[in-house]
């Protein structure tokens, strides 16, 4: 199988309510998205992604229409987080995104994962699958999600 991978990074604030140490409080990383695609490399003269599985341009593209410029520089906000989403709504233009889960590195790789499935194998119609992504949150922590993984959510 043959794969491509591109990096985008991104800035966001998150909390993690009941968190037991200093996570539970407002702030914010960093983070660096890998997106892992595989597919048929394209044998086509005369267009311009002929011998490629996809132009990273196009990755780095529909990532950020999709997911990457919704959270980036927004607070992620689990949606059970009364106090915190009443503060975040008091504040005029504030770029809020509201999950359905704790916004931890591990459901955050998730959502991303189930935001963007479907997008690169729409693009092409082609058979194109988005196999992995791995979410940092710091240089030293990540959480990673593959297909199989998604297969057995």
């Amino acid at each position: 199988m043959l794969t491509i991978t591109r990096k985008l990074e991104f800035d966001a604030g998150h909390r993690i309510p009941d968190h037991k140490s200093q996570c539970r409080n407002l702030h914010g990383h960093r983070y660096a998205l890998h997106i892992t695609l595989a597919g048929q490399v394209l044998d086509q003269d005369g267009r311009s992604d002929n011998g490629m599985i996809m132009d990273f341009s196009d990755v780095k593209a529909l990532a950020k229409a999709h997911l990457v410029d919704v959270w980036d520089h927004a607070f992620l906000v689990y949606e059970k987080d009364a106090a915190v989403r009443e503060f975040l709504e008091s504040l005029p233009d504030h770029k809020t995104v509201v999950l359905n889960r704790v916004p931890t590195v591990e459901n955050l790789v998730r959502v991303a994962f189930d935001i963007l499935k479907d997008v690169y194998r729409r693009r092409y119609g082609r058979e194109m699958r988005l196999i992995r992504l791995v979410l940092y949150e710091t240089p030293n922590c990540w959480a990673e999600i593959d297909e199989a993984d998604d297969r057995h959510a």
